[in-house]
């Protein structure tokens, strides 16, 4: 499965200290070029490439189409638009932590997800363990501009604790 991301779904995972094993799940990710371009250009583009990040360009109609989505949903950035149009175009799954963002995806009858579902998707998968998924959305729940929903966070996080005290019995 090709998964194409917005910005705030790398900056949890990263801020979450999860990148690495997420890439390592067997899924691509990809994000469209102009996001790379605008975004995350750079070391930390350096860093996400190393890990296999797909730059993929967008064509023509997805270019017209996220700037009509642009125009629709004045809030959203130019970026997020195109990682839709993408994900559109491609018949990809969306991964992004803007509620706009995920209510156009469903509109558009893109499949969309986000951080929480990666976390999960990791806790099935079993390559981490309980006590760093933990640590890594408490990271993410601790940071001032968490749009994480408090509900979903409070239930992984006692989930959480629970797996950790039977993997210490």
């Amino acid at each position: 499965m090709i998964l194409v991301s917005d910005t705030s779904v790398l900056i949890d995972l990263d801020r979450a200290g999860l990148l690495e094993a997420v890439f390592a799940l067997p899924h691509e990710f990809a994000v469209p070029d102009v996001l790379y371009d605008r975004e995350l250009r750079g070391q930390w583009g350096e860093r996400l490439l190393a890990l296999g990040l797909q730059v993929v360009e967008v064509s023509s109609q997805g270019v017209r189409n996220a700037l009509r989505y642009r125009q629709h949903r004045a809030l959203l950035s130019v970026v997020d638009c195109f990682a839709l149009a993408l994900a559109k175009e491609r018949t990809w799954l969306l991964l992004t932590g803007d509620g706009q963002l995920r209510d156009l995806a469903y509109g558009e009858n893109v499949q969309c997800h986000g951080f929480l579902w990666l976390l999960d998707i990791l806790e099935q998968a079993g390559t981490q363990a309980a006590q760093v998924l933990h640590d890594g959305l408490a990271a993410v729940a601790a940071h001032p501009r968490c749009r994480l929903p408090r509900r979903e966070i409070t239930i992984r996080l006692e989930r959480y604790r629970l797996l950790i005290r039977r993997e210490q019995a």
